[in-house]
């Protein structure tokens, strides 16, 4: 007698779960609430198609089970996260990359699965006859969505969708497209679907006029590069470069990516000595290591002329700079899979500094795409970032929508300097490539 192998059983099991249409489905879904973030890395990002995207997208999603939306939350973790997994080559842990991909889908297909169990075991109470409520419910948990952050990785907005789209990001211009979505399919007419109008979105075209007086830079340092120090010298000698092209330019300011200096820039007297004299003639904003004597710290150095200022970051990227697990497991981790290496330390409170009068809100990287670095409504913020760790990839577009969003929401003026991909200027939610 034939015995089934293990892995085709459970293959079976699956299958027989779940139907050929309901993968087709939930596949579709997700890919539909993906690919505003495809078409704009490829240059392809149009309004109206956002739109009907981002609206065809919620509609048929909230006319699916569970089991679709488990699917689809998994794919959608795929197709928005497959990125954070390409960290891992450079600890040479190519073979953890498919695991990490995969516990990436089931996180965010269990997730979606529970807001629609949730969903759907409330409705189980109600009358058969009642097909408002169970629309209700399940509108109710997208909306909800992105206040849900696993491992306090919160990059899951679904409002992200129409952040370049006829439509507003706020929660509330959400409400009112879920709302008529919900009335659309609950009375099966599409006339509902106009009830959107209401989330029109005006996108304020603000000349920028920054470009004037500020130089922002952009590296191309892959990760092996950065971290080699026989290439140290080459490299602060081509920020110099830059600063006196800048300052030849009659620039006031300029804005320097995320580490260019990577080391503990504070115990280097000399490059320090360097960069004040630079900064009687230019403000210089650049990003470099801090070392206390005690923990290590992802920091931003100011230099003005009469002052230095260091800005350290609030918010750490979990797993790259900060293991957000218990400590017990903290220390495994790092010890297995980081060769040891101690966690940075994050400062507890959020950074504001002056340059030419003007106060800038200071954000490296991940934090800048963080609604606490938005607490008190900034009007200016200078991001410094390095995207070489997932290089090539769709991270840099993703983060790009993200800071659209927020500058949208807060009316926060973003300057973004970058390393592995092009520095652009953000204002009122429109992006403006200045890349200097």
């Amino acid at each position: 007698m034939s015995q089934v192998v293990p892995w085709k059983a459970f293959v079976n099991k699956i299958s027989q779960y779940f139907s050929t249409f309901e993968l087709t489905r939930a596949l579709l879904i997700a890919v539909l609430s993906s690919a505003f973030i495809y078409l704009n890395h490829y240059g392809f990002s149009y309004p109206l198609l956002n739109t009907i995207l981002g609206v065809t997208t919620l509609y048929l999603l909230l006319q699916e089970g569970g089991k679709v939306w488990f699917i689809s939350g998994a794919f959608i973790g795929l197709f928005w996260f497959w990125w954070i997994a390409l960290s891992l080559q450079h600890y040479g842990m190519i073979w953890a990359v498919p695991i990490e991909i995969i516990i990436i889908m089931l996180s965010y297909g269990a997730l979606f699965w529970l807001l629609a169990w949730i969903s759907q075991t409330i409705t189980s109470f109600l009358p058969t006859s009642n097909t408002l409520l169970p629309l209700i419910f399940k509108a109710f948990g997208l909306f909800i969505l992105s206040y849900i952050h696993p491992f306090s990785f919160d990059w899951l907005k679904l409002e992200l969708m129409f952040v370049e789209s006829y439509l507003g990001i706020g929660k509330w211009q959400f409400a009112v497209i879920l709302s008529a979505i919900v009335l659309s399919i609950w009375k099966q007419q599409f006339i509902y679907l106009l009830l959107i109008v209401f989330a029109y979105h005006t996108h304020l075209e603000t000349p920028n006029k920054s470009e004037d007086k500020i130089a922002l830079i952009t590296t191309h340092t892959s990760v092996q590069d950065k971290w080699n120090e026989t290439l140290h010298p080459k490299q602060f000698e081509n920020i110099f470069k830059h600063i006196d092209q800048a300052i030849e330019d009659k620039k006031k300011l300029i804005i320097l990516p995320e580490s260019v200096f990577p080391i503990f820039l504070n115990r280097s007297q000399k490059l320090i000595d360097r960069l004040q004299e630079k900064a009687k003639q230019i403000s210089i904003v650049t990003g470099g290591l801090y070392w206390d004597g005690k923990t290590p710290r992802n920091s931003t150095y100011i230099f003005t002329e009469n002052k230095i200022t260091v800005a350290n970051k609030v918010l750490l990227v979990p797993f790259g700079e900060s293991n957000p697990l218990p400590d017990f497991l903290s220390n495994w981790v790092n010890k297995v899979f980081y060769d040891g290496a101690v966690d940075y330390i994050a400062s507890p409170n959020v950074v504001d500094y002056k340059i030419d009068g003007e106060i800038y809100r200071n954000a490296i990287c991940f934090e800048a795409t963080s609604e606490k670095l938005y607490e008190g409504t900034p009007k200016n913020m200078i991001v410094l970032s390095n995207n070489g760790w997932f290089s090539p990839s769709t991270e840099p577009t993703l983060q790009k929508l993200l800071l659209q969003y927020y500058s949208q929401k807060y009316g926060t003026t973003i300057y973004h300097a970058v390393n592995m991909s092009n520095s652009y200027v953000i204002q009122n939610g429109t992006y403006l490539d200045i890349e200097l």
